[in-house]
């Protein structure tokens, strides 16, 4: 059975009962054999897939980048983005030929719409109650915020890890297993993971999320931060660790992390995109009593906006990732970025 035919199985009444996988088989239908296509898993009795769509060259010595969203299902604002970029890469495959330049170089991973059935029921967590983002089999070493940084007690609170020694969700299994084959292979990778619902900034938040120990790769993100900034000196996100704003269990991106670093030869940034929803609100504080306009931008000129806004740090960070022999320190260029990033978000913070 083909995508298209698929996405009929989800409207009912004439209305689509997910308007994000809607759109997203309608890019497969597009697209065609340009894109490779792998069903992770089903969710619910809906069967709600879980899509891996990739691109690109597959060779291990090149690059290769994921933009993942979705993980929260009140967080549709971040799947958005990612099916948004996607789009726009399928339709320049048609004309540009610097495009299929760059995917010879680079291979791209979308995982657009990672909890589905959270978004059918308007929750954080997936059908079975559970927080996807604190279900790794990661334990914070140092304290965690009571509830947010995860919690065993039930799932009918939120921010619930699921039970100890427990498998991993299927929607996180799916996710973590796509990233290993498609990324963690490869020479060089980078994931960018798109959430909202903190502050008024956008961030770029890298891990850890378990310790405010400083990960292995600290010099590698303060250079990727350095050429953000060079590149586009009036940006206005905040690149720092997660740690700086609080710590959790359970953190998918600290677990496929600690993973790639028992391969000293590979090198893996995961980042988060945190998007500052707090603006919307504030600009319309009737989203305030609105669990989706808490996490969402509701007026449809202020959603076009960030759908934009959010595009050209993508492809920067494509292009980062299929060039990153130009940009990535070695020797004492690269013990000076430690230092600086060492004073830049190390330096004072609470013990």
């Amino acid at each position: 059975m083909s995508d298209a035919m698929d996405a009929q199985s989800y409207r009912g009444s004439g209305r689509a009962l997910l308007p994000e996988l809607d759109e997203l088989h309608r890019i497969l239908d597009e697209a065609g054999s340009a894109l490779a296509v792998d069903r992770l898993c089903e969710i619910g009795p809906e069967r709600l897939p879980v899509y891996a769509i990739a691109l690109g060259t597959s060779v291990p010595e090149g690059a290769a980048i994921a933009f993942v969203g979705g993980v929260h299902g009140l967080e549709r604002i971040g799947a958005q983005v990612v099916i948004a970029y996607l789009r726009s890469l399928v339709s320049r495959l048609r004309w540009d030929d610097t495009l299929h330049q760059q995917l010879a170089s680079v291979r791209l991973l979308f995982v657009p719409l990672v909890n589905p059935g959270g978004f059918v029921l308007h929750t954080r967590a997936n059908p079975n109650g559970i927080d996807l983002m604190r279900n790794a089999p990661v334990d914070a070493i140092e304290k965690v915020p009571f509830m947010v940084g995860g919690q065993r007690l039930s799932r009918n609170l939120p921010w619930y890890r699921g039970a100890a020694a427990s498998p991993m969700e299927p929607e996180a299994e799916a996710l973590c297993g796509a990233i290993r084959r498609e990324l963690l292979g490869h020479r060089f990778s980078i994931a960018v993971d798109c959430h909202s619902g903190f502050g008024i900034a956008d961030r770029i938040w890298f891990p850890f999320a378990h310790t405010r120990a400083p990960i292995p790769h600290l010099a590698e993100m303060h250079a990727l931060m350095e050429i953000l900034d060079q590149t586009y000196s009036h940006h206005r996100y905040v690149f720092e660790p997660q740690s700086l704003q609080y710590l959790t269990h359970g953190d998918l991106w600290d677990y496929l992390y600690l993973e790639s670093i028992t391969h000293a030869e590979r090198i893996f940034l995961p980042l988060t995109l945190e998007m500052g929803s707090w603006l919307w609100v504030k600009k319309n504080f009737r989203q305030a009593f609105s669990r989706d306009g808490i996490f969402n931008p509701l007026i449809g000129h202020r959603q076009q906006r960030v759908l934009r806004r959010h595009l050209f740090w993508f492809e920067f960070m494509t292009r980062a990732a299929s060039s990153f022999q130009r940009w990535l320190p070695t020797g004492a260029e690269r013990d000076a970025h430690q230092r600086r990033a060492l004073a830049r978000w190390y330096e004072g913070s609470r013990s």
